[in-house]
């Protein structure tokens, strides 16, 4: 397996896979590298060079007790992107992973990447407040950090129906998607799960996103049930400057797995455009 050391002493694993531009993708709570393959396999024949990694206590990556925090993830990150050299880099997050592309830019800056896209992302700000009225109300997220300390492993069989959109009426059931899902939140580590929760609800992106100086794409489902598109990219994309945004009607959050065909053309014209 692929791995680096961080400064910490962490080793985080990657995939690094083909030639060519360089595109980096960062995975949603709690997954892994592999909820990306759809989108390697497609862009590697293409002719890119497709790395993805699995956050710190995600995965196979080490399972850390300290350092499960948004700073950590993207510093993980620069340290990935120089150990690897990238350049003309084109960085994709969806969910907390947009949180942790967002929050890369804001604290590494722009100069080694070329495009951006977001996909079902957090950013700017998931915890509803007297600001941010659209947001999530705190006890939800209570209850996930109930649930994943309480028994992750029943919580991590039933959350891939929201998060894929199966409990909609006349959804078609993929219990291969449901299994994977449930394969990939199990091989991360309990406490590092459980601290992340805060850092993609509470942590707020919005000087992050004020910093994105590159051409910019948000996807986001306008029945995504995980993270509502009001209080996300319909916001986040007025603070980028001159960003794109598509909004895939009736698509769940992990719409780029339930409709990897379209997110994966959308993202292709938008690279080469």
């Amino acid at each position: 397996m692929s791995t680096i050391t961080t400064k910490d002493g962490t080793k985080i694993f990657y995939k690094d896979w083909g030639s060519g531009q360089p595109i980096l993708f960062s995975h949603g709570w709690p997954l892994t590298a592999d909820a990306w393959d759809a989108q390697m396999l497609f862009f590697g024949d293409k002719g890119y060079r497709v790395i993805a990694h699995d956050r710190r206590s995600h995965g196979r990556s080490d399972q850390t007790w300290d350092g499960n925090h948004m700073d950590q993830y993207a510093d993980d990150l620069a340290e990935l992107i120089e150990k690897l050299d990238l350049k003309d880099l084109i960085m994709i997050g969806h969910s907390t992973g947009g949180g942790e592309v967002a929050h890369y830019l804001g604290r590494h800056g722009t100069g080694r990447v070329a495009k951006v896209v977001l996909v079902g992302a957090v950013p700017p700000l998931m915890l509803k407040t007297d600001a941010n009225p659209e947001g999530t109300p705190r006890d939800v997220f209570d209850g996930i950090r109930k649930n994943t300390a309480g028994d992750r492993s029943q919580f991590f069989l039933d959350l891939p129906m929201p998060f894929y959109g199966f409990n909609r009426a006349g959804a078609k059931m993929n219990e291969g998607l449901r299994m994977s899902f449930w394969i990939q939140g199990m091989m991360g580590g309990a406490k590092g799960e459980y601290d992340c929760i805060h850092e993609f609800s509470e942590v707020d992106y919005t000087e992050d996103l004020k910093k994105i100086d590159k051409p910019t794409l948000f996807i986001h489902g306008d029945d995504d049930q995980i993270v509502p598109f009001k209080a996300a990219a319909d916001k986040a994309a007025k603070i980028v400057r001159n960003a794109q945004l598509k909004v895939y009607a009736g698509s769940p959050h992990g719409l780029a797995q339930t409709e990897a065909d379209r997110f994966n053309a959308d993202v292709l014209d938008f690279i080469r455009s």
